[in-house]
């Protein structure tokens, strides 16, 4: 009795948690509405909403209300991404921004679209997907390679590195021609300003299969989070968990990247919110996780918007900026816990 009452208090608390956060994730949604070179009154975003004449309509419905979309689908992409992959790896510095996932997707898109010729719509969204598996499998090879094997801190190390160098391809390849650094130089940094409205629909399929293979894996990432022996004896397959585990995040990925360009830090600072709001179970992670990535990307690309108005700040800059400081706390406690 005294256990179920315990779960029922923690379904309650997840309940409460998830209806906060979707009321904030409205507020900061009707503030991207809003906001821009152009601050829009309660009655013009209203007038602009329900009809579709004037210049409010046209700011809303073709250029505000698409970002805020495309801010809220690679959001839920990117948090969800970075609790599996925290998950799998048992790496609480794990985020597909700074496990040279996200690079691997972005270095692809860019050099298919400057030597193939392959930039817009299904093209891009698989050359994201191949390029963000092709780091995965370069990450885990790298890491595994060193003496101490496959710990978080080399798994770590090796996507920082893999990201810089990556990173560093891509923006030599933007450099070569002045049209190509003008399509690119805000994409690279993460941005919400879709240039192509036609990579939306391919980009929906690899989500939503991410988003389902999520789902079906996170009952048994709470057995492996006991290590792989517990987990096989309580009858997870472990490798085959693992397996599904890294393609979700390969396909969540690499749909961000696609969409939104290589946008870090969402993944590793939401998952630890979340665990802070509603423990370690990794399904109630989850589904706190894919509110509050949304919510925390939207809100950043409002906070861009407004500091340098009539100009932007890009949301990837403004997640880097937040994130930064984070990861610096976070690797400083493991440090310590390890001591």
């Amino acid at each position: 009795m005294s256990a179920s009452r315990t779960a029922a208090r923690g379904e309650t608390a997840v309940a409460a948690v998830l209806l906060v956060a979707l009321v904030l994730l409205v507020v900061a949604t009707l503030a991207s509405v809003t906001v821009g070179t152009r601050v829009l009154s309660p009655a013009e975003t209203l007038a602009g909403l329900l009809g579709h004449e004037g210049i409010a309509s046209t700011v809303i419905w073709e250029l505000r209300l698409p970002r805020t979309l495309l801010g809220l689908l690679v959001g839920v992409a990117l948090g969800v991404a970075g609790v599996l992959a925290q998950a799998v790896t048992r790496n609480p510095l794990a985020d597909p921004g700074l496990l040279g996932i996200s690079a691997g997707g972005a270095v692809a898109v860019v050099a298919g679209s400057v030597f193939l010729g392959l930039g817009a719509g299904l093209p891009r969204v698989l050359l994201a997907l191949a390029g963000a598996a092709l780091a995965t499998v370069a990450v885990y090879l790298f890491a595994s390679r060193s003496p101490e094997g496959l710990t978080p801190v080399n798994m770590t190390l090796a996507g920082m590195a893999l990201t810089a160098f990556l990173g560093a391809a891509v923006s030599a390849t933007v450099l070569l021609s002045a049209s190509t650094m003008d399509q690119y130089r805000f994409w690279v940094v993460g941005a919400l300003n879709l240039p192509d409205p036609a990579v939306l629909l391919p980009a929906a399929v690899p989500a939503v299969a991410g988003a389902i293979l999520a789902i079906v894996v996170s009952g048994s990432l709470n057995a492996l989070a006991l290590g792989d022996d517990t987990a096989a004896a309580l009858g997870v397959a472990v490798l085959r968990t693992r397996l599904l585990a890294g393609a979700a995040v390969v396909l969540l990925s690499g749909t961000a990247v696609a969409l939104a360009g290589p946008i870090a830090f969402v993944g590793l600072v939401i998952p630890h919110i979340a665990r802070a709001l509603v423990g370690t179970d990794v399904r109630r992670v989850l589904a706190v996780s894919a509110v509050l990535g949304p919510l925390l990307l939207v809100t950043a690309d409002v906070v861009g918007r407004l500091v340098a108005r009539p100009a932007e700040v890009q949301v990837g800059v403004v997640t880097a900026l937040l994130g930064t400081p984070f990861f610096i706390w976070l690797t400083r406690r493991a440090k310590e816990r390890s001591q």
